[in-house]
Formats: structure tokens, C-alpha cells, sequence
């Protein structure tokens, strides 16, 4: 793969205007046409993913807390994401992950799906472009049979919306194992994994080779990186979270298993550089080297994460110091709310609950129960 330079970007996109529309390209444009006509998107609420029954599928949150189906899968989601500009939403496979669903998160209803490139699968995130044009997500090359332990190598691949989300453009992702990606500022942040924990590759395994690449969201080209000290080369740098003003967070998990107390939220300079957050030992070790999703309220002034193995949600100032958690048992979804210091965070449990940071203590506002099994992740609809 090569890095493709800005006119060679733009100018795959502009080829794929002339694509021959196939149905699923046809069923997209019907759907946005309709943009005008009917509410941008959720009036309040969130999408998220879920199991229910035995079958899994996209849900939509609203502000009573209350979900209600969007579209079903028979595979199951992991990062999802609404576009920009218009009712579209995607559903991306977990990894390894093989399918990705399009939807209509107003009217609800499948719109269509695509899959990842020749040779390669889903790393289970994808984002839309701020014009929502282009849909990005990241991929993994299947690692060759063999000796060599490792995810693969990993490729962000860029899609036109409007050609039925075929690829328009690709460049290696500087790492094995990419796992999330955001725009954030003028960089577009890539999280590099490495090897996976609790996976086959992560057996016997104590470094994960995890990195955090910058790229010019334009030509792909990359602009920074940051890697972690050599004592915490057992960390997976997984998921992302931004604050509109070019403040980025990264979560990691933990390769090992051994007790120490290693941090696993980190602040991304402009650079790449990686700066640990802060919290007692005794927090560390409660989140069980397994951070399943991370948010930034509206406000920018907190950072929040979910554990479903700690069974928890922790917050952190935007500084990195540590202010308290609050209990939820199997709970990873999480996302931000119109009010500042207030998060959302769901479980798969079916419980929703909204996370209250006033006067330097973390709290419950309000909670409901009785949904489907939420999993991984959600966003503001």
C-alpha cells in the first residue's frame, strides 16, 4: 500500500462519482434525499449496539432512557457511528468482524452493508468525515499461518458514502492491530493495539507493540506518533475520545495479569506524545487492566471510562487527576449529554444509568432498567 497523496485522494473520490450506481447506492441517495424533509437526526437520544434475544442489532437510546430497536444484524456490533449531514448511521463488526451495517437511525430500518478489503477484516470502528462524505474505518491484514504472533497489519481505508461505501483510497495505518480512529482537531488519531489482550496472538505474549499515529485526514499522510515507556509495553491502546477543540484521550487494556497497577488513560499531545493520566494504585488495579469505552463530557472538563470487568465507570478531570467511580456491573457503553458533567453509560444488563460529576464526587442521576443486553459502545444520536 502507498500513502496517496491529496489529488490522488480527491481524484479516486471524484472517479467513484461515476461508478455505475448500484441498488445500494440508490437505496443511500433515496435516504439522504430525504435529509430536508425530516429531523437531521435523533431529536436527543443515542445510538448504541445490543444483543436481544438471539440476535443482536442497532438501538437507539432516547432521553428517557428508555432503547428502542433500529435495525437488526445476525452479527454481532461493536463502534458505531451517525453521520454528520444527514439519517445514516454505521454499525461496525466486531473484530474480526466481517460486515458492516448501514441504517437509517430516524425511520430506522437496514439500508444496506459492506465488508472490509481483499484479505482483511474489520477492526470494529469506523467515522464519518465532518462533510460526511467519506466513511473511514480501520482494518487488519489476517496474519499469515506460521510462528509469528501478531494482529496483523493494519490499513485505514477510506469510503465514499455515495458509491455504496466502496473504497476510494487506503494507506497503512504505521501499526499492527488498529483498533479506533477519530478526527480530532486537524489530525485524524489512529490506535494502534498491537496484539490484543484475551485474544489467541495475546498468549504467552507481554508486549503488545501499541502505537498512536497522527495522519493529515487530507492525503493520509502521517504527522506524529506516540508509544509508550517500556514498562507499560504490556498496554493495548484501543479507544479514543475527543472534545471538539483538539483534546484527544486514549483507553488501554492490559496484556498481563499480574497486579501491577499500571495506568490505562492517557492524553494525546498534538505530536502523538502520550501523557499518563493519575489516580491511586489501589484505582488502577479496580479497573481490572480492562478499559471497554471512554468519553469526554460536554464541557470538556471531565473524562470518563467504563470497565466491564472492573464493573465500574471512573472519572478524571481533563488534567488527569482522578476524582471517583461508581458501580455498574457489566458496563462499557458510554457516551456524553447535552449537560455538562453528566455522562451516559449502559450495560449488558440491560441497565442505562446517567453519571453525575458535581462538587468532586461521581454519582447516579438517574437510572432505568429492563433494556436488551447493551454492549460495547454508543454516541450521541
Amino acid at each position: 500500500m502507498v500513502v496517496l497523496s491529496r489529488r490522488a485522494l480527491i481524484g479516486a473520490s471524484a472517479a467513484a462519482l461515476f461508478l455505475p450506481r448500484s441498488a445500494f447506492a440508490q437505496g443511500l441517495a433515496e435516504v439522504n434525499n430525504q435529509i430536508h424533509a425530516r429531523s437531521h437526526a435523533l431529536e436527543g437520544g443515542w445510538l448504541t449496539t445490543a444483543g436481544e434475544g438471539e440476535g443482536f442489532g442497532a438501538f437507539a437510546v432516547a432521553d428517557g432512557l428508555d432503547a428502542a430497536a433500529k435495525a437488526p444484524s445476525a452479527a454481532r456490533l461493536h463502534g458505531i457511528e451517525g453521520s454528520p449531514t444527514g439519517p445514516l448511521a454505521v454499525a461496525v463488526g466486531r473484530r474480526p468482524g466481517h460486515v458492516a451495517l448501514v441504517f437509517d437511525r430516524v425511520k430506522g430500518g437496514q439500508v444496506g452493508t459492506f465488508t472490509p478489503g481483499a484479505g482483511r477484516v474489520f477492526a470494529g470502528h469506523g467515522r464519518f468525515s465532518p462533510e460526511g462524505d467519506i466513511f473511514l474505518t480501520t482494518e487488519i491484514e489476517r496474519a499469515p499461518d506460521g510462528p509469528v504472533r501478531g494482529m496483523g497489519r493494519g490499513i485505514v481505508a477510506a469510503r465514499r458514502v455515495d458509491g455504496g461505501f466502496e473504497i476510494v483510497a487506503e494507506w497503512p495505518s504505521a501499526g499492527d492491530g488498529p483498533h479506533d480512529l477519530m478526527r480530532s482537531g486537524a489530525s485524524l488519531v489512529v490506535a494502534n493495539g498491537g496484539i490484543e489482550p484475551n485474544t489467541p496472538e495475546a498468549r504467552d505474549a507481554e508486549v503488545t507493540g501499541s502505537s498512536i499515529a497522527l495522519f493529515d485526514p487530507a492525503s493520509g499522510a502521517q504527522k506524529g506518533e506516540g508509544v509508550l515507556s517500556g514498562d507499560l509495553g504490556s498496554l493495548s491502546l484501543r479507544h479514543l475520545a475527543r472534545d471538539g477543540q483538539g483534546f484527544t484521550v486514549v483507553a488501554a487494556q492490559d496484556l498481563l495479569k499480574d497486579g501491577v497497577a499500571r495506568p490505562l488513560m492517557f492524553g494525546i499531545a498534538a505530536s502523538g506524545a502520550l501523557s499518563p493520566f493519575e489516580a491511586p494504585d489501589e484505582e488502577w488495579r479496580a479497573l481490572r487492566g480492562y478499559i471497554g469505552s471512554v468519553a469526554i463530557d460536554r464541557s470538556g472538563a471531565y473524562v470518563a471510562c467504563a470497565t466491564p470487568r472492573g464493573n465500574r465507570v471512573a472519572v478524571w478531570t481533563r488534567a488527569g487527576r482522578y476524582v471517583g467511580a461508581i458501580p455498574l456491573n457489566d458496563g462499557c457503553g458510554l457516551a456524553s449529554t447535552p449537560e455538562p458533567g453528566r455522562f451516559i453509560a449502559t450495560s449488558g444488563y440491560g441497565e442505562v444509568i446517567v453519571v453525575a460529576v458535581e462538587e468532586g464526587r461521581v454519582g447516579v442521576a438517574a437510572r432505568h432498567t429492563g433494556g436488551p443486553r447493551f454492549d460495547n459502545h454508543m454516541v450521541e444520536g
